[in-house]
């Protein structure tokens, strides 16, 4: 199969992807300003879900038996990695590449499309292992109008499922754009950083997620 042809080959400057030299991007400064209030609200979650354990230790005891571990660290791994396959579509799009230059197997030449492609698999994997699992907690009779601990363990694993399916969302809408557009341009650049903000603050906040409600037991 030939190799998908690029529409831009010179790297992007970096004031153009950064902001100017005395000042940053306005688009990453609006992005990082909406991720706190992001932060504010799983903050909230995570208030939350220890101040009714503090209360009803007996609960927590009875329900923590039932999780997956090794399921959901299998899960966890594939959902941190997929924010290192983010960061090398974005060094792409930094360079202006697009798309690979090789073939399907030299993955050293894999441009923005490949690996973000890649992330969304990643991405929709572990947004399929939360729907498996929670299909066998239900099973188990875990629901939220169940008890207290139904109802956290749903509300902060939904919420964080909701917000991966946004940015799977966001990939596709970054990716039709690059098969839509002549050429990748600037704007298709920030869009691409600005979509891996907030797939690693998503990634972050899974890794404290499961640590507290997987580890911390």
């Amino acid at each position: 199969m030939a190799p998908v042809a690029i529409s831009a080959s010179a790297s992007l400057p970096a004031s153009r992807l950064h902001g100017q030299h005395d000042r940053p991007s306005m688009v990453a400064v609006g992005t990082i300003i909406w991720l706190s209030s992001e932060l504010m609200f799983f903050a909230a979650l995570f208030a939350s879900y220890f101040t009714i354990r503090s209360v009803s230790p007996e609960m927590w005891a009875e329900n923590t038996d039932l999780l997956n571990v090794p399921f959901a660290s299998i899960n966890t791994t594939i959902l941190v990695l997929s924010s290192f396959t983010c960061q090398f579509g974005v060094f792409a799009a930094e360079r202006g590449q697009v798309g690979r230059t090789g073939t399907l197997l030299q993955v050293g030449k894999w441009g923005l499309r490949e690996w973000f492609i890649l992330t969304y698999v990643m991405g929709a994997i572990f947004v399929g292992g939360q729907a498996l699992e929670y299909a066998e907690l239900i099973h188990e009779g875990v629901t939220i109008p169940h008890d207290g601990y139904g109802t956290m363990f749903y509300l902060t694993t939904g919420f964080h499922g909701i917000h991966v399916t946004g940015g799977l969302i966001a990939f596709l809408f970054v990716l039709g754009r690059t098969y839509v557009a002549r050429r990748f341009t600037h704007e298709q650049a920030v869009s691409a950083i600005v979509v891996s903000y907030y797939w690693h603050f998503v990634d972050v906040v899974w890794i404290g997620l499961f640590a507290t409600i997987y580890l911390i037991k």
